[in-house]
């Protein structure tokens, strides 16, 4: 029974669709991940274009192999700068290290109370070391605080602006550059 039913002329088409719908699932988890912090988008984004290459092959899917490589160095990219962006925005906002430091490692207790420890994360934690160990006012640590949550945003809006590039260079390499 499978000889035939892989024997059947229409079992390529099956095939090729249903690998497009994985993939175009997986396309859409990942970009909702870029803008929902609880899924891993860039990471989902890049496991869409894995599994494309390994459904369809070389030739079927139209990925080289070194657009991993391209999706794996964005998707570092994206979250080294995620992860910087709180601390980032506290300095420029005239913190001082501590409150950076603390920004940065809010960001990463943070992650633990999502979604609201995403940006209440780095606002305390800026706040906090400002306030305990740079021994700064009340209102300097505040505005510390503050910046580390623009901080925090910018780096959302960058996220989401790597996972857009990310689908944009999966579907050029698929149809274009691979073809």
């Amino acid at each position: 029974m499978w000889e035939s039913l892989i024997g059947w002329a229409g079992w390529g088409t099956v095939g090729t669709v249903g690998a497009w719908i994985v993939t175009a699932c997986l396309l859409i988890a990942g970009m909702i991940g870029c803008v929902l912090p609880v899924l891993p988008g860039h990471l989902i984004l890049l496991i869409a274009a894995i599994a494309h290459r390994l459904m369809l092959g070389r030739e079927g899917s139209g990925l080289d192999w070194w657009s991993f490589l391209v999706l794996a160095v964005l998707m570092a990219a994206s979250q080294a700068f995620e992860l910087y962006s709180g601390a980032a925005g506290t300095r420029w906002f005239g913190g001082t290290r501590w409150g950076a430091f603390g920004a940065f490692v809010g960001s990463i207790v943070g992650m633990f109370f999502m979604p609201f420890g995403l940006l209440l994360g780095p606002l305390i934690g800026a706040l906090a070391f400002e306030l305990i160990f740079a021994r700064k006012e009340l209102k300097h640590a505040t505005v510390s605080g503050v910046g580390s949550v623009v901080g925090t945003v910018t780096g959302l809006v960058v996220k989401l602006a790597v996972g857009v590039l990310m689908l944009l260079w999966f579907f050029l390499d698929v149809f274009w550059i691979g073809k």
